[in-house]
């Protein structure tokens, strides 16, 4: 099973779960499909940008809803365009309930990579960018596993292969199905 064209597909976890390659294989899988990365929005902020470091009403924390509203115009744009948008970024918490809900499109999946921490610390010291800055993968492996809604279809990439995990994907659709 793919995604109709003009739907939106989430697929977030923590930084090096390997988000960007899967959402840009699944992509790649589909007949007409754009990928959307979260983080370029926060990388068009040319001065005065701030990561977002757990502090409520920070401008992090501004500045990030910022990125996930651009990132949700941009899916429902292409969406909308006839393209199957896969969104791919950290929203973790109760963020992703706010970020489906700030999606027009449907149908919306949500699609949340969750290997096991070790792996991810493996992956992120092999990687050759950081994206942890104040945070430990612990710490955000905690916030995606006890404070994230388990909508959507989780998977423990831990063991599986890129082709595994969109394979992963596509077949559980039904239960990506949130919107």
């Amino acid at each position: 099973m793919t995604p109709p064209e003009g739907a939106v597909v989430v697929l977030t976890g923590i930084m090096a779960s390997g988000k960007s390659t899967v959402a840009q294989a699944l992509a790649e899988r589909l007949p007409k499909a754009a990928h959307v990365r979260g983080d370029a929005f926060r990388r068009m902020i040319v001065s005065g940008g701030a990561e977002y470091e757990g502090e409520a009403g920070s401008e992090g924390e501004a500045q990030l809803r910022l990125r996930y509203r651009l990132s949700a115009a941009a899916a429902d744009t292409y969406a909308g365009a006839g393209f199957a948008a896969v969104v791919q970024d950290v929203i973790l918490g109760a963020e992703l309930t706010s970020y489906v809900e700030l999606l027009r499109t449907r149908p919306v999946y949500v699609v949340v990579l969750a290997p096991r921490p070790d792996a991810v610390a493996a992956r992120e010291a092999a990687r050759g960018k950081t994206g942890y800055g104040a945070w430990t993968v612990e710490d955000l492996d905690a916030i995606l596993r006890e404070q994230t809604p388990r909508v959507g279809l989780w998977l423990d990439s831990t063991e599986l292969t890129v082709d595994q995990t969109v394979d992963g994907i596509l077949a559980g659709l039904d239960e990506a199905r949130v919107a």
